[in-house]
């Protein structure tokens, strides 16, 4: 096993770290901190596994199998746990909300849910889509909005954790709101990213049904 696929596992491996600490409870808020930091370090293995695998010609069947898995249970795993905290998504909003907690609390748990529900759906399709081109034959090119889609979600779960961390505190909501804005951003991008990928290659479906 190469030295890029190696990095690559270490992600995954971090993926159980980052939920053990997002959990530890008994350190009253800063296991939202370290959460953060295990699952930025784990989101930075992504482009140094990549930049290694091409520098040294070093891109493998498995690296292509793991890598594009590891992203993606890493991410969805963060987003679903944060919906566990659901004040990850309101408490920043009481620094502009004129009404009562609990609608925003509401309409929050309403409106996060229904953007990760967005975002998990959109990675199933490009993967599913992913797999007929690849029984196909087919070379995808890379999507650089699909890139800026990757980082703003990233952002926005790293930003949302340390807000959560330090929710009690102006400083902690002013940094979960900023985390809002990404996570919306990231949402519009990851449904956009999504539409635009499927019509800029849908003639591996168009085939695909041919051949049926």
């Amino acid at each position: 096993m190469n030295l890029p696929n190696k990095i690559t596992l270490t992600r995954i491996f971090m993926i159980p770290v980052f939920v053990l600490f997002f959990y530890l409870d008994v350190m009253n808020g800063w296991n939202y901190f370290v959460a953060a930091i295990v699952f930025v370090l784990a989101a930075a293995t992504d482009a140094l596994d990549g930049y290694i695998a091409r520098s040294r010609n070093l891109v493998t069947n498995l690296g292509k199998f793991l890598d594009p898995i590891a992203d993606k249970v890493l991410v969805s795993t963060a987003f679903i746990l944060l919906l566990t905290r659901m004040e990850a998504f309101y408490a920043p909003i009481f620094l502009f909300n004129g009404g009562s907690a609990l609608d925003a609390g509401y309409a929050m748990t309403v409106t996060a849910g229904i953007c990760v529900a967005l975002i998990l759906a959109r990675e199933l399709i490009v993967s599913g889509f992913r797999m007929v081109a690849a029984e196909r034959k087919l070379v995808i090119a890379a999507d650089k909005l699909g890139k800026v889609k990757t980082t703003c979600q990233d952002a926005a779960i790293a930003f949302l954790l340390v807000g959560l961390s330090f929710s009690d505190g102006t400083a902690g909501q002013v940094i979960g709101f900023i985390g809002l804005v990404f996570f919306f951003a990231c949402t519009v991008l990851t449904v956009w990213s999504g539409i635009n990928y499927i019509v800029r290659n849908k003639g591996v479906l168009t085939e695909a049904k041919e051949q049926a």
